[in-house]
């Protein structure tokens, strides 16, 4: 995909539309808010990140019209045996609402202490040429890290304030925006899926 494509984003989430959009401008592709389209949420009622990405890029590409971009991502803590896991974005309840669902975390972990409080942040990417194409390309990335005892740093979105990069000493919410992209699960699947486009 060398020339500009537009692409319809499956999200209604302005952090990752965001993102995408930095990470995707430099490699002439257009991306477009599902809301452009009036694509409404889809239920995500699979029992996986991927499945959960394969409905909402499905929707997003049958109203629009254009190929469609989802990704389902979310937070994997091993001491909570994968939670918050598909649930992620409403753990503690709806509306979505970030500051809620680090308290919940936070008091989840309370008795677990620093050292077992690993974690990796998923992302699964899928890209569908229409609506009904067999064949989805799909890329699942992960980065690893921990959870804080305490929220650090103001940027970013989610859990990004408790998610301890160790390989920077820093929270995922202290890293600039650049640096995120690079590091962060979401921006790696990113760039995996453009190369294997090209």
């Amino acid at each position: 995909m060398t020339t500009a494509h537009s692409l319809v984003l499956a999200s209604g989430n302005p952090g990752k539309l965001r993102e995408f959009r930095e990470l995707l401008e430099p490699l002439a592709f257009d991306v477009r808010p599902q809301s452009d389209f009036a694509v409404p949420e889809v239920e995500e009622s699979g029992l996986t990140f991927v499945e959960n990405a394969l409905l909402k890029a499905r929707a997003a590409s049958r109203i629009s019209g254009l190929a469609a971009l989802a990704d389902d991502s979310g937070l994997a803590v091993d001491a909570l045996d994968g939670a918050p896991g598909i649930h992620s974005a409403r753990y503690a309840g709806t509306p979505k609402n970030d500051e809620a669902n680090n308290r919940k975390l936070l008091e989840a972990l309370d008795q677990v202490p620093e050292g077992q409080r690993t974690a990796r942040y998923w992302c699964v990417l899928v890209l569908l040429r229409h609506a009904e194409d067999p064949v989805p390309r799909i890329v699942q990335i992960c980065w690893d890290g921990e959870i804080l005892a305490h929220p650090r740093g103001e940027g970013g979105f989610g859990y990004d304030p408790l998610f301890w990069v160790p390989e920077k000493g820093m929270s995922a919410a202290e890293l600039s925006a650049l640096e995120k992209n690079r590091l962060s699960h979401r921006g790696r699947a990113l760039h995996a899926l453009v190369e294997q486009l090209r």
